[in-house]
């Protein structure tokens, strides 16, 4: 083989392997692969402890470095201070419902926000209400037990599966340092792949 030819096909094979290792790496930086653990989501999200038999998503953990959460936004978030007290380590998701700034309280099984009633029945099951009796287990009054206006870079989530999900109803906001990321593909089971709807929400 001609010298020339030969650094060509030296010079590609460094470039290609140098493409891959930058993609590899963008791939863990940017972009990372979870399981839904429960059924806190349901039914948007199948979660079971057994992840063979549990959805599968992609997060973008780079897009809230350039844009704000948005209500609808399913994202992933390490626990917050109160959820480590409470002995929790592992991530969370769920669906962002409050804003910076805005007034939550519960009302008739409703979400109410600035004083006008949040419309959710496009991801929330029929029968499913917005309490605090799932926060029975809290050792303080629960977060939504009275109104609450929600701090600067901090966010109120809750799951879907309102009838079972332990959420900011019960411990609190969510500041904006400990957003992971947002869920936007769901590619296990392949029969349901595909983005995760994210449906614009207004009070």
């Amino acid at each position: 083989m001609p010298k020339i030819i030969r650094n060509i096909v030296v010079y590609s094979s460094v470039l290609v392997s140098g493409l891959i290792g930058l993609y590899i790496l963008v791939y863990i930086k940017f972009v990372e692969a979870r399981w839904i653990p429960s059924g806190a989501m349901e039914p948007t999200l199948h979660g079971t402890p057994n992840q063979w038999e549990a959805d599968k998503i992609i997060v973008d953990k780079l897009k809230y470095k350039f844009a704000n959460p948005q209500r609808g936004d399913i994202v992933v978030f390490s626990p917050t201070e109160e959820l480590k007290k409470q002995q929790f380590k592992d991530a969370f998701i769920k669906r962002i419902i409050g804003l910076p700034g805005e007034k939550i309280q519960l009302q008739d099984g409703k979400v109410y926000i600035n004083n006008k009633p949040l419309s959710e029945g496009n991801y929330l099951s029929s029968g499913q209400t917005t309490v605090i009796d799932v926060c029975q287990s809290m050792p303080q009054a629960p977060f939504l037990a009275k109104p609450q206006t929600i701090p600067p870079d901090s966010y109120l989530v809750l799951g879907d599966n309102r009838n079972s999900s332990y959420d900011g109803r019960c411990w609190g906001v969510v500041p904006r340092q400990n957003l992971i990321g947002l869920a936007v593909v769901r590619f296990w089971p392949l029969s349901h792949i595909g983005g995760i709807n994210k449906s614009p929400l207004y009070p």
